[in-house]
């Protein structure tokens, strides 16, 4: 019997706030342990919690960007569970009114486009920091209260793979919209993997196995490479799979079962009484949605359609974000785009890496690119010169015309004074003379290279090579 996966992820990412979600504390990676934390976060009696508006707006923005509904109201609700972690033996969470529900994300996947369809994007509660020492354990809270945003998908995942391509789409739309720096290193980003499997065709779900706390999109793609065939495995052999939660091992490349899986009245949901309801008006809305931005996938798709780019030029551009805008600048009124994004892929950005410098320091204005362009297009400078005037370009800020004109840079293409080049070439060189008469096509270009190496490069190659052609036969 052929079997099929069934994957949905739950995405847990830190916004991008400069306060934690209920109190003023600082939002920050690498403090000293217990160091950013007051009675809120430390779930001390007595406190009250105020939200925090940004993490309200980053919420919905997330919303907005995976193409989510905003519903008029929305709550959160007390998660009971007794972890050390969880200062307040309860996680503020959003149960059954979140902030978005119903959107989908699309990507490019196996040579097409695939769908994944988002249950909801809810905001909650980070938790500290369990440390295992080798005589004992410690908690660190400056994590705890720290908003986070949960991202549950459908289960319209089929493979490891998709799985892989659909989080690093997702974080190139959180990274994007600005509503998270999703940095790995300083577990911003972290996943719950829920997979079964069934028979191929079929429609009823197979048990659901959970794989918690992920790290990694890479160890979320082994983990599922190792739990499909396990459970396919269980199934073939006349074994029968029980919802459960298992943990993953990276050392050893397995996972392990932890216990069986926790419903969601065992977690004893009520809603908070601390906190108002969150019933967004339409001006705040507004507010929120003039934030949103063209997204990853779909700036790709507009890059390779307006500008006619391949498909690598365009998507160093949506890996470049501020990059694809200058390129935009310099391509608007140049009657050939793609040597302009040869250029600002090859000459600026390799320019700015030399010079350690970024894009704001360039002195010339984008423009220049494409009037540098144009000028090898016409004919009127070498593809070599180019080079040399990009240089000085990008040395003094002058424009290329004037680069050209001050150099005196301008391509020779005069048919006589190229002629001349051409005999001093051939007389200089008769051996590969020779061998072009007898057949060996390659050495025209050797000649034509030292044509352009008398003229200093300024012969016009094109016609170099024509004139080369007619003296040669």
């Amino acid at each position: 019997m052929e079997y099929e996966a069934v994957i949905g992820l739950e995405t847990h990412v830190q916004l991008k706030t400069r306060s934690k979600m209920w109190c003023g504390c600082v939002n920050e990676f690498g403090a000293p342990p217990n160091t950013n934390v007051c009675p809120v976060c430390l779930g001390m009696p007595g406190v009250l919690p105020v939200a925090n508006d940004e993490a309200l707006r980053l919420t919905v923005l997330t919303g907005l960007l995976l193409n989510c509904t905003i519903p008029p109201y929305a709550k959160f609700d007390r998660k009971n569970y007794f972890y050390p972690d969880v200062p307040k033996n309860y996680q503020v969470t959003q149960y059954d009114k979140p902030s978005t529900s119903n959107g989908w994300l699309d990507f490019e996947f196996a040579g097409g486009v695939s769908r994944v369809r988002i249950t909801r994007a809810h905001l909650e509660e980070d938790v500290g920091k369990n440390s295992h020492f080798e005589r004992g354990s410690g908690v660190d809270f400056n994590r705890a209260g720290v908003p986070l945003l949960e991202i549950v998908s459908e289960p319209d995942i089929r493979s490891a793979d998709m799985a892989y391509d659909y989080l690093n789409a997702l974080k190139e739309v959180l990274v994007y919209g600005g509503v998270s720096d999703c940095d790995m290193e300083k577990g911003m980003v972290r996943c719950d993997v829920n997979v079964s499997v069934r028979p191929k065709g079929a429609q009823e779900l197979g048990a659901k196995i959970e794989i918690k706390n992920m790290n990694s999109f890479s160890g979320v793609r082994r983990a599922l490479e190792y739990e499909i065939p396990r459970q396919i495995g269980v199934l073939s052999s006349g074994g029968t799979l029980h919802q459960s939660t298992r943990r993953w091992d990276d050392e050893t490349g397995i996972t392990e079962e932890m216990r069986t899986k926790e419903h969601a009245h065992d977690y004893r949901y009520f809603p908070e009484p601390d906190l108002m309801p969150f019933e967004p008006t339409a001006a705040w809305l507004e507010e929120v949605s003039r934030r949103v931005v063209e997204l990853p996938f779909a700036r790709k798709r507009r890059f390779m359609e307006h500008y006619q780019l391949p498909a690598s030029d365009a998507q160093a551009f949506v890996w470049d974000a501020p990059l694809g805008d200058y390129f935009e600048k310099a391509a608007r009124d140049s009657k050939n785009p793609k040597g302009v994004a040869n250029w600002v892929i090859n000459g600026l950005r390799g320019a700015l890496a030399a010079s350690q410098s970024s894009l704001d320091q360039v002195q010339f204005a984008p423009g220049a690119l494409g009037e540098l362009v144009e000028l090898v297009d016409s004919g009127k400078i070498s593809s070599k010169i180019a080079q040399d005037v990009f240089s000085e370009m990008f040395a003094t800020g002058e424009g290329p015309l004037a680069v050209v004109q001050r150099k005196g840079l301008a391509q020779v293409s005069d048919a006589a004074a190229i002629e001349q080049f051409c005999d001093q070439a051939i007389a200089a060189n008769p051996g590969p003379a020779a061998d072009y008469k007898a057949g060996k096509a390659a050495a025209l270009n050797f000649l034509k290279g030292q044509v352009m190496k008398l003229s200093k490069g300024k012969a016009n190659p094109a016609l170099a090579g024509e004139i080369l052609e007619k003296k040669l036969k």
